[in-house]
């Protein structure tokens, strides 16, 4: 019933204390850009000593997937917001098998349904803290929790019940497994967890009919999973880490992304954009850069900036990949207006956003868009026709820029695949996403939701342009 961090283990600590499951947590891995043979080499030896136990029970390896094997370097790192319903897709999503949800679930709950999900974890972090109440804790984490499978909770998120935390472990624990976690992220001192249930269980505390519960739980995960045949990983297939899934990758980005304006009026629209020009602007913090375009938990708990920290495709390098070759790229990352003047391009993308960051981390009291980002909008939508490209986890501010844009699209957090999103800009599938969530105007008027009697939002739930491919024509 006790899950640990990797950096305070080992197989002689796995078999001494019966350790039932390992986590990394964001950043947590064998080496910088460890390959996959490095990964699985670490795992086994982890499972080799849960397997040298006296009934021999294999542990489970956790990992913090929100978007893929996402602390692995080399692997295709999915969009984050498919799980938050911006592709209304559902045998997309279930094609993926996974859910993500930074900031929170989509209002149109059928995406969610669609998901399979094995493991669900309770986070203090997320906005929601555990009262010490017993009846308030059971009926949070029976209702809302207990899917399928069994129930784990968040990193040191059972210290939350007291305040402050940890303030009374023992009390913590007892509440925690009474009220239905089956087992615990501690993640360091995994002896006082031990000791505590241990004691809190001779006392009959907590009842052995809860115990017993929690374990038949985690133990019909391991069979279904099927560890208990083939425990240790296969290192026959480690040359194909990041081959695979690349294409499922970019048709999530395509499907999600959501397309806001498209010109002033629907016959004079500026999207699909024309491959064949004289020369295009490329601009903004975000176009190359595929560190930003992954957001966080991406080999970091924060993720990174830059290019080099995972294998994909940026935005600049996708419109590269896409246009004619005739046509001529400038990218200018923040440029003047006179240098955009000055140039006679035929029209501009500008990628802007919000910089990677993970829960409290990311927290905002003015969701506007960091860095140059309004500038660069500024400078170049005032002087050329210009599709506005917002990444980021969340609605944040547009106004009073978006009448400048010819045309915009939030594409969310898209993750390694970059083609994804000229697939689409450029007209080779049409835009079909629609937005999970109400785009507030300011943030003086949040929250805002739909069935507000002052419901008045930028754009609200549910919006969505759609264009036609131009493959067929």
């Amino acid at each position: 019933m006790t899950e640990i961090e990797r950096d305070v283990s080992s197989a002689d600590v796995i078999k001494n204390y019966f350790i039932g499951s390992l986590v990394s947590e964001g950043g947590s891995v064998p080496a910088k850009n460890a390959s996959a043979k490095a990964w699985i080499k670490m795992v086994n030896g982890f499972q080799k000593g849960a397997l040298s136990t006296r009934l021999g029970i294999p542990m489970i390896y956790g990992i913090d997937a929100v978007h893929g094997h996402n602390n692995v370097y080399n692997t295709t790192v999915f969009p984050h917001n498919v799980g938050l319903g911006a592709t209304r897709d559902p045998e997309l999503v279930k094609k993926i098998g996974a859910a993500t949800a930074l900031e929170a679930f989509s209002y149109y709950d059928a995406i969610i349904k669609g998901v399979s999900t094995v493991i669900v974890s309770y986070s203090s972090w997320n906005g929601v803290k555990m009262h010490a109440n017993r009846d308030l804790v059971t009926g949070f984490l029976k209702n809302t929790l207990r899917f399928r499978g069994f129930v784990i909770s968040d990193w040191e998120a059972i210290d939350g019940i007291t305040s402050p935390p940890h303030a009374n472990y023992t009390y913590s624990i007892e509440m925690a497994i009474n009220a239905g976690v089956d087992m615990v992220m501690v993640p360091a001192n995994y002896t006082e967890f031990i000791d505590g249930l241990t004691s809190l269980a001779k006392k009959n505390v907590i009842p052995m009919s809860c115990i017993d519960d929690a374990v038949k739980r985690i133990l019909r995960v391991k069979f279904v999973t099927g560890l208990f045949e083939n425990p240790l990983a296969d290192d026959s297939l480690v040359d194909q880490l990041g081959s695979q899934h690349r294409e499922l990758a970019r048709e999530a980005v395509r499907k999600s992304l959501v397309l806001l304006k498209n010109g002033e009026s629907a016959d004079r629209p500026l999207l699909p954009l024309p491959k064949k020009t004289s020369k295009i602007l490329v601009a903004g913090t975000h176009a190359d850069n595929l560190g930003y375009k992954c957001g966080g938990w991406t080999i970091e708990w924060l993720g990174l900036s830059g290019n080099n920290i995972t294998s994909g495709t940026t935005i600049l390098t996708a419109i590269k990949n896409t246009v004619d070759q005739q046509t001529k790229v400038v990218f200018e990352e923040n440029p003047d207006a006179n240098f955009v003047k000055s140039n006679n391009f035929a029209y501009a993308i500008v990628v802007v956003g919000e910089h990677p960051y993970t829960e409290t981390k990311g927290d905002s009291l003015n969701l506007t868009i960091p860095d140059h980002g309004p500038r660069t909008i500024t400078n170049v939508c005032g002087a050329v026709k210009c599709v506005v490209v917002v990444i980021s986890g969340r609605p944040v501010v547009l106004e009073p820029y978006i009448s400048s844009m010819d045309a915009l699209v939030t594409a969310w957090l898209p993750g390694s695949e970059g083609q994804g999103v000229t697939d689409v800009l450029f007209g080779d599938y049409g835009f079909t996403g629609k937005l999970p969530r109400t785009w507030f105007k300011t943030v003086d008027r949040l929250p805002v939701n739909v069935g507000d009697s002052h419901y008045d939002p930028v754009f609200p739930f549910g919006f969505g342009l759609t264009t036609k491919s131009t493959m067929a024509n």
